[in-house]
């Protein structure tokens, strides 16, 4: 296990960089944020690359990444007016994506610093102590997410998560995958394939209506691989609204268990993408908000369009709607989830 020096954090605190590898798999992983900076993986030819978009500053990940590999919660997602009531008590938590709550508030665990708690050739374990309060949650939170590589071309997360008081959670990793190599372009030629039959419209400030819809006949429709930008700029609504792809998708099969959640083909350097996940939703984000803005290690600016996020997670603002699963948690109970990304070369 390789660790180095990624930076100081503005309250002075260290940042390491720690690289995990097996065979031909290289992940690298900051304790800030639970960042993932690389995933290195070769392509058809043997030529390796990072395949997820980064910043190569911990300046840049405190103060500009749009959560670029990183951590998020205590709730991934939206919370629809930063407003939930739990146990007939009305929370309030930051407004930080108006006029709602995105990916935990202000800081969230994106911008924390975690503390290593075990570390090997090929596995991480960051732990962190959300306090009751923090960002407006509900009950003090002890979080474990473990990186490791247990098997040639696989990176899995496990998460675990107990609490003192009921409260709300939803995690989810943030990356940011182009399969062609981070600076490369857009993704748009991705051949996509979700494991789903329905999808959540949103109103439009992307809060779920509460309804699940059927995908088929939508551009919502991955249930056969599809390129990503084949449908991408179709006058749907909902497409409209998002600026493209930002939405929830019901993963088919029992949460719980780990099931294919989506696939991912970069037909030009034959690197392929696999997501298995426990829970019970993916959101599936095509980099929409990228404005040229960031730029990457490869030197190269980050548009919209160059990545695409594969987050799996229980459902956006499910607090506020009881039909979704439910994402509360309470101090008898253990929060748990696990999620593989498997690459390959055909």
């Amino acid at each position: 296990m390789a660790a180095d020096r990624f930076g100081t954090t503005r309250a002075g605190e260290a940042v390491l960089r720690h690289t995990l590898s097996r065979d031909d798999l290289r992940v690298q992983v900051i304790d800030y944020g639970a960042v993932v900076t690389a995933i290195e993986v070769p392509d058809r030819e043997g030529r390796r690359a990072n395949v997820v978009l980064a910043l190569d500053t911990l300046k840049g990940y405190e103060t500009v990444s749009p959560h670029f590999g990183a951590i998020a919660g205590r709730y991934a997602n939206r919370i629809a007016r930063g407003r939930f009531t739990l146990d007939g008590t009305t929370y309030a938590l930051p407004i930080n994506e108006p006029p709602n709550t995105m990916h935990g508030g202000l800081k969230g665990f994106a911008k924390r610093l975690w503390q290593v708690a075990e570390v090997g050739e090929t596995h991480l374990t960051l732990r962190r102590r959300s306090p009751d309060g923090e960002e407006g949650f509900p009950g003090t939170l002890d979080v474990e997410v473990v990186y490791s590589l247990p098997e040639p071309g696989t990176l899995r997360i496990d998460y675990r998560a107990v609490t003192d008081r009921p409260t709300v959670l939803n995690l989810t990793n943030h990356s940011y995958f182009n399969l062609a190599g981070e600076g490369a372009g857009d993704v748009m030629d991705h051949v996509v394939q979700v494991f789903s039959d329905a999808y959540a419209p949103t109103d439009a400030t992307q809060i779920p209506t509460g309804i699940l819809a059927p995908i088929a006949g939508t551009p919502f429709d991955f249930r056969e691989p599809t390129p990503l930008g084949a449908r991408i700029r179709q006058g749907h609504e909902q497409l409209v609204l998002a600026g493209g792809y930002d939405h929830t998708f019901a993963l088919r099969g029992s949460a719980g268990m780990l099931r294919p959640a989506a696939s991912c083909l970069c037909p030009a350097r034959g690197r392929r993408l696999d997501v298995a996940t426990t829970q019970p939703a993916l959101q599936l984000y095509s980099g929409n908000n990228l404005d040229g803005s960031l730029v990457g290690p490869s030197g190269h600016t980050y548009r919209s369009g160059d990545g695409v996020c594969f987050e799996t997670q229980g459902f956006p603002d499910a607090p506020n709607h009881p039909n979704f699963p439910s994402t509360v948690l309470r101090p008898e109970e253990t929060f748990t989830s696990s999620t593989t990304f498997r690459f390959s070369v055909i």
